[in-house]
């Protein structure tokens, strides 16, 4: 017999399917409609978690880790960009941008969480076997062994320039903000390295869930009664949910008698609300009022003084839901469809008006992080004359005694300031009036006579608003 025949038969290893985790390929679903469709994570993902739920036996701590791998990862991108690429022998332009995905949400687990660094690995590892085929897989493989090779607090030293060098680029890499962001957002808020470092990190937290009890159908009483919620800081009316607090199943929401709105959006609401006029108080305009958070609190709080409310909004579908919001008002009031820089109604209509103009989103980085990375300086351009043109439009329609509000999701000053000095160029007969007394007991509101509110110092999104006053 020879000597072959003699070896035992190897036989060749079987194929072993992947495992598929409903958990992770959720994730990277949301992932790719975020980056395929310029979707945004805060409405793509809600969708699928139902559907999870309904089909897939989806429990609570399911959703809980779909939902921060989703956000963690968008939070974290472009510090785990700077990571990957450290990893990989290509530029990442030349990488697929699924393949970028599946990496992403691996850097995430392996750097951002407390998954361990086998389970994270291998369970990229067949998330991408799922998603991308076995061949990218061990790419996959050999990028995450790379990057588990340090923690996040090593690879920022190694990736991100030191701060005495570029302190801009170092911020970028370090809180995941692109450079541009980290220079607007530090223009306007001023002061020296600590502030904007609590700013941008604010940026990377998850925000809480905050009600408000809309006056005269609810009180934050009633919403206080619920589990997991505790008072707002700063709005009376406002009602904060701790973490897991789901305002779906809270009565009050459900029925329209409270809903879902950051404690920055009341205070603007409020200030214009609050704001001394002279002469009449009983027509009030929300000019942008879609999707109408602002409109339904303005309007309750106009029925109790016996004005009414006009609610316009450009876009059909955004009127819409402005009259969802408004549906049961206390008070009488109209929602129409209308072009706020084209609008329908007379000269010196309103004594109250209110335009909450459509920006960049700066301030609202924490609820939509995906935000950052699609925004570009150019974007500044495009907003630029449509915001002006719609403040144009509130002064006009304002009468003589009273107050306009221009207000922004943004701090950019090329969205704030710099509007506000425009139009008033145009409107001599116009007087800024000191917003910040207004709002009692909110601190650091800045030098005024506008205010800016921001999520590291008052835990809101960074709501801008300037109040105006006709006086000819």
């Amino acid at each position: 017999m020879s000597e072959q025949s003699r070896r035992p038969h190897r036989s060749a290893k079987p194929y072993r399917r992947p495992q598929k985790d409903p958990v992770r390929i959720l994730a990277f679903e949301a992932l790719r409609a975020v980056d395929e469709r310029d979707a945004y994570a805060n409405l793509v993902l809600p969708p699928l978690l139902r559907k999870a739920r309904e089909t897939g036996g989806f429990d609570t701590r399911d959703a809980a880790l779909a939902t921060e791998l989703v956000y963690g990862t968008l939070r974290r991108q472009g510090t785990y960009d700077a990571v990957v690429a450290a990893c990989v022998d290509r530029p990442l332009r030349e990488v697929d941008p699924p393949v970028l995905d599946v990496l992403s949400l691996g850097a995430h687990q392996l750097l951002g969480t407390r998954i361990p660094t086998h389970a994270a690995v291998s369970a990229s590892v067949e998330l991408a076997r799922v998603v991308l085929g076995d061949g990218r897989a061990k790419f996959v493989n050999a990028v995450l062994r790379k990057v588990a090779q340090d923690d996040l607090a090593g690879w920022i030293e190694k990736v991100a320039p030191p701060y005495e060098e570029d302190p801009e680029d170092h911020l970028a890499v370090v809180h995941s903000h692109p450079r541009w962001v980290v220079s607007a957002l530090w223009d306007s808020l001023g002061g020296g390295r600590a502030g904007i470092e609590e700013l941008l990190a604010a940026d990377n937290e998850r925000p809480e869930v905050t009600l408000v009890a809309r006056p005269g159908r609810a009180t934050t009483e009633e919403l206080l009664r619920e589990e997991a919620a505790v008072p707002g800081r700063w709005s009376p009316y406002a009602v904060r949910l701790a973490e897991g607090g789901e305002p779906g199943a809270v009565d009050a929401v459900r029925e329209g008698r409270a809903g879902v709105q950051d404690e920055g959006s009341q205070l603007v609401a409020l200030a214009l609300a609050n704001a001394p006029l002279d002469g009449p108080d009983e027509k009030w305009l929300d000019g942008c009022a879609g999707p109408g958070g602002k409109a339904a609190l303005l309007g309750a709080l106009a029925a109790e003084r016996g004005a009414v409310l006009l609610a316009s909004e450009k876009q059909p579908h955004r009127a819409g839901l402005v009259a969802r919001a408004l549906h049961g008002n206390p008070g009488p009031y109209q929602v129409i469809a209308a072009d706020g820089t084209r609008p329908p109604w007379r000269p010196g209509t309103f004594d109250r008006v209110l335009v909450d103009v459509p920006c960049t989103g700066l301030g609202a980085l924490r609820r939509r992080p995906e935000a950052r990375w699609r925004r570009r300086p150019e974007d500044l351009d495009s907003f630029a004359p449509l915001q002006r043109g719609l403040l144009r439009t509130a002064l006009d329609s304002v009468r003589v005694g009273g107050v306009v509000g221009y207000a922004t999701c943004s701090p950019h000053l090329a969205e704030t300031r710099a509007v506000v000095a425009d139009v008033l160029k145009q409107f001599p007969h116009t007087e800024l009036v000191d917003a910040r007394p207004l709002l009692p007991g909110v601190p650091d509101l800045g030098e005024g006579p506008d205010l800016q509110l921001w999520p590291h110092l008052h835990g809101t999104d960074a709501m801008y608003l300037a109040l105006l006053r006709r006086t000819a």
